[in-house]
């Protein structure tokens, strides 16, 4: 799958990419490097995001809706907004991250404990 000219693909290096507002719904984005991406107001529902990285990235309003981030590397990312209900955080990098106003309902947190 190819967005604004980026190859979305496992182990993808989209390092800065411009991917606001993309539709990335169910996109197998394991080992893919999102440092410092614009992600915002992107559709990330059920997206496939193991050992992601995206330090520095910017998911502000991202819908990521029962997404898999198992294992990423989220540190000093902006999730201001973002919805992660029942996301999958567990072993996740939060360091620094944005989660002002994130909906983590039923999110799985990095340590394993589900979010209510």
């Amino acid at each position: 799958m190819k967005i604004n000219g980026h190859k979305i693909e496992p182990g993808a290096s989209l390092r800065g990419a411009n991917l606001y507002d993309a539709n990335l719904r169910g996109a197998n984005l394991t080992d893919v490097d999102l440092t410092g991406a614009n992600l915002a107001s992107a559709n990330l529902i059920s997206a496939d995001l193991i050992a992601a990285v995206l330090s520095a990235a910017n998911l502000m309003g991202a819908s990521l809706v029962s997404a898999n981030l198992t294992g990423a590397n989220l540190y000093g990312a902006n999730l201001y907004g973002a919805n992660l209900m029942g996301a999958n955080l567990r072993g996740a990098n939060l360091t620094g991250a944005n989660l002002t106003g994130a909906n983590l309902f039923g999110a799985t947190m990095p340590d394993g404990l589900t979010h209510d």
